[in-house]
């Protein structure tokens, strides 16, 4: 069963009651906190056992906590301890050299070994590390097509993708909105490339999270009294060089990574 289109859907199933025994104040909070993942639809006591059954699958899964991340970076390492480093640098559009794979990340250099040990200048967290992780492991080097897909056309990306664009598009669009110079920084900074204009967007710019796992983004400015919009897009080799499960964690952790930039680095035109 797909996924909810948006809260409303949740909200439909409630008793709008607002009694507050979920802990939010509305059953309209409620629902938007299903809808993002961040609570399951158990939580609230007033459904029926039948009710939670039938719609528990079309929730989507919450992001994982500090323990789950750990253990999966645990058990990426494991897998990490027995990869030919030398042979993945092919695979991958890295560069082998003294028992270290270095990749470009943004166009920055990120070396790790067979141990999980890395070295770079790049702010990074978990949803960072862990994709790259992946990608390094089974990433299968299929030449870039130049062909762009949303996320959801990719392998598995449609039951992902409300939740791909609530925590991926929707807080890149608010902080493209927030600070109009943000393109201009990102191909400073990140060795961004402008493209003339995809899809008749306002801003089209290419980047290189990974390799062979090229980002485009396409920017629409607000305009007589319409809502500014926009949407990510990936090469069609993304399902063999990394898939949607790396892509939407990778662009969870990019988003992270931007804001903190911005934070910290100020953006021109703010």
């Amino acid at each position: 069963m797909p996924e909810f289109k948006n809260a409303m859907e949740v909200f439909k199933l409630l008793d709008k009651s607002n009694c507050r025994k979920c802990n939010e104040t509305t059953c309209l909070a409620f629902a938007s906190k299903v809808f993002l993942g961040q609570k399951p639809l158990d939580l609230c006591p007033v459904l029926e056992a039948s009710v939670v059954e039938e719609y528990r699958d079309r929730a989507p899964k919450a992001l994982p906590g500090e323990n789950e991340l750990n253990r999966v970076m645990r058990e990426l390492k494991t897998r990490l301890a027995d990869c030919d480093l030398e042979d993945a640098a092919r695979r991958t559009g890295g560069a082998y050299d003294g028992g270290w794979l270095t990749l470009r990340i943004l166009g920055k250099p990120f070396a790790i070994n067979n141990q999980g040990m890395f070295r770079t200048d790049l702010h990074i967290n978990p949803w960072i590390v862990i994709p790259v992780l992946t990608y390094v492991l089974e990433c299968h080097g299929d030449p870039i097509t130049g062909h762009w897909s949303p996320f959801r056309e990719l392998d598995r990306g449609r039951e992902k993708n409300a939740l791909f664009v609530q925590r991926g598009e929707t807080p890149l669009k608010k902080l493209a909105d927030t600070y109009p110079g943000l393109f201009e920084d990102l191909v400073d900074m990140f060795s961004g490339k402008t493209l003339d204009r995809q899809y008749e967007s306002d801003i089209s710019l290419v980047l290189y999270p990974l390799p062979m796992l090229p980002m485009l983004i396409c920017y629409w400015r607000p305009e007589d009294g319409m809502a500014s919009d926009l949407n990510l897009f990936f090469d069609r080799s993304a399902d063999q060089n990394g898939g949607s499960p790396t892509i939407f964690s990778l662009t969870t952790g990019l988003v992270q990574m931007f804001e903190k930039f911005a934070l910290t680095h100020g953006v021109k035109g703010d």
